[in-house]
């Protein structure tokens, strides 16, 4: 495994070998021990989860704002995104900031998104599969988004916004200039 800071604090790109002969592909994606040696930072998750996109379709920006805060650790098991990682701690260097990671099936990539960042992707192909460990579990009264077309992130997706598939959560989501006055974003 190699890693890569993405440049935001606690964001890391992790690349995995994939193995490849008559019968197909064969990759690790997470490996805690190794995580642990190179970056310091101990990831346990509690919870898997699986999505499955349409191409165009944005999922996010989302985050935690759970007291143990929440990371997480993502990758794309089939078809191809565009991740990324966003920093919305208002105490942080790089806070707006954010760093995209192109994955596909082959790519053998995963990406660790620290506590107290934002994350959101595009789906840019049909059946597209992401698949994450989080750290903590699902919990309603502290999940939060931000709305992923805020100008003031100015994240360029790639497609015309006629072609961007967005949830009613994620497009009706308050900006991220909105979330810092609530004081509803992470300090971690």
């Amino acid at each position: 495994m190699e890693i890569e800071s993405l440049g935001i604090k606690g964001a890391w790109l992790c690349r995995f070998p994939v193995f490849g002969d008559e019968r197909g592909t064969f990759r690790e994606w997470y490996k805690s021990d190794e995580f642990l040696a190179i970056t310091g930072h101990k990831f346990e998750p509690e919870q898997a989860n699986i999505s499955h996109s349409r191409k165009g379709v944005v999922r996010g920006i989302h985050y935690s704002m759970s007291i143990r805060g929440q990371s997480k650790w993502i990758t794309c098991v089939s078809g191809k995104i565009k991740d990324y990682v966003i920093d919305i701690r208002p105490n942080s260097k790089t806070f707006g900031k954010w760093a995209q990671i192109e994955m596909n099936r082959d790519s053998g990539f995963s990406v660790f998104i620290g506590e107290g960042l934002g994350h959101a992707f595009i789906s840019l192909e049909d059946q597209t599969t992401v698949a994450y460990l989080v750290s903590t579990p699902f919990s309603p009264t502290e999940e939060y988004a931000i709305n992923p077309l805020d100008k003031e992130i100015g994240i360029n997706w790639g497609f015309n916004p006629s072609e961007l598939i967005i949830s009613d959560k994620d497009i009706l989501a308050p900006s991220l200039e909105f979330r810092r006055n609530e004081n509803s974003l992470p300090f971690a």
